[in-house]
């Protein structure tokens, strides 16, 4: 175009097109592994451990109260035989035997020394096990072996040491206790507890050294150079470490010693001598079965599982005692 032209008009702009609404933005969704969908699952996997728990406790539990409070009658599938309500005769029954109240006293003597024994050994070994270098696996297998052995052969091995005439009695010779071991009032219970905490110790000490292997090694390592050896180190950092783990194992050797039977059936010859190792639990099956009682045999077996309820609450409650002192 040349200087002085008139400039050519403008061609009109085109209307412009309305924008589109935006659209309204979505939610994000959640992911398949959101809060329900994780207790969903839970919920499915604990499922199958629920009616486990159904079938093999809570039934049973309900229908030994139920046999408490009749006068049960053992009779042939199908037959119909009168078992008439007597209310609290049978719990009556069942305080009013010394018997009862001697397996009881047994029990807790029997817990006296098992109880303190696991803890003491199962959280010492978990330490010492936790610092091996070499034939850590030999060592750890070699005390769990015990318990995974069957019972009969354990208790079998206890006996071939213990009973009158056994190899401690010939190894002692005139050291060895009159009346012998298994036959003698005052040391058959505690030759009982030190197998069943023998038999079980190796699973206590896998419980403790799953949680020594937690404490962190700096915590150590700045004790040592503090001057701290390997006793102060143990008292000051692995034993206040494992407070929960001592709660849990101390509540679960109460619980198994509570339900003692095996031992004092196979080694003493059913709570011998003098009911000197006699149980609750192996009361129930000389009354229930033996004796033709199932009455008073249900019974003191209610009895005895208000016992390891008011046992394992005792624990709960102490661990949450532990927990609330940490967290303040």
């Amino acid at each position: 175009m040349e200087h002085g032209e008139p400039a050519e008009p403008a061609a009109p702009a085109e209307p412009a097109e309305p924008a589109a609404p935006a659209s309204p933005a979505k939610p994000a969704r959640r992911g398949r592994g959101g809060p329900r969908s994780k207790t969903m699952i839970g919920l499915y996997l604990a499922a199958p451990y629920v009616v486990y728990l159904i079938i093999v406790y809570a039934v049973p539990i309900i229908q030994g109260f139920r046999i408490s409070v009749l006068d049960y009658v053992y009779a042939a599938p199908g037959a119909s035989v009168p078992q008439p309500f007597v209310g609290l005769k049978n719990y009556r029954e069942a305080l009013s035997d010394p018997l009862l109240r001697r397996s009881f006293l047994n029990i807790l003597e029997f817990l006296a020394i098992n109880v303190p024994l696991t803890v003491i050994l199962g959280m010492t070994l978990a330490a010492v096990l936790a610092k091996l270098s070499r034939m850590k696996t030999f060592f750890r297998s070699a005390f769990f072996v015990p318990y995974v052995t069957a019972s009969i052969a354990v208790i079998g091995v206890w006996y071939f040491l213990f009973s009158q005439g056994g190899l401690m009695d010939h190894v002692l010779g005139s050291w060895a206790p009159n009346p012998s071991w298994l036959v003698n009032s005052k040391l058959a219970m505690v030759v009982i507890a030190l197998e069943v905490t023998w038999k079980q110790l190796g699973f206590y000490v896998l419980l403790y050294l799953a949680g020594v292997l937690l404490i962190p090694d700096s915590l150590y390592e700045a004790a040592s150079i503090d001057g701290a050896g390997p006793v102060r180190q143990f008292r000051a950092i692995t034993m206040p470490a494992l407070r929960n783990i001592t709660i849990l194992v101390t509540t679960l050797a109460l619980i198994v010693g509570a339900n003692l039977f095996a031992e004092p059936y196979l080694l003493t010859g059913g709570g011998g001598p003098n009911g000197a190792t006699m149980s609750p639990a192996l009361l129930i099956y000389q009354k229930g079965v033996e004796q033709g009682e199932p009455g008073v045999g249900a019974a003191i077996g209610i009895l005895l599982t208000l016992f390891i309820l008011l046992v394992a609450g005792a624990g709960a409650g102490a661990r949450r005692l532990v927990q609330a002192r940490e967290a303040a």
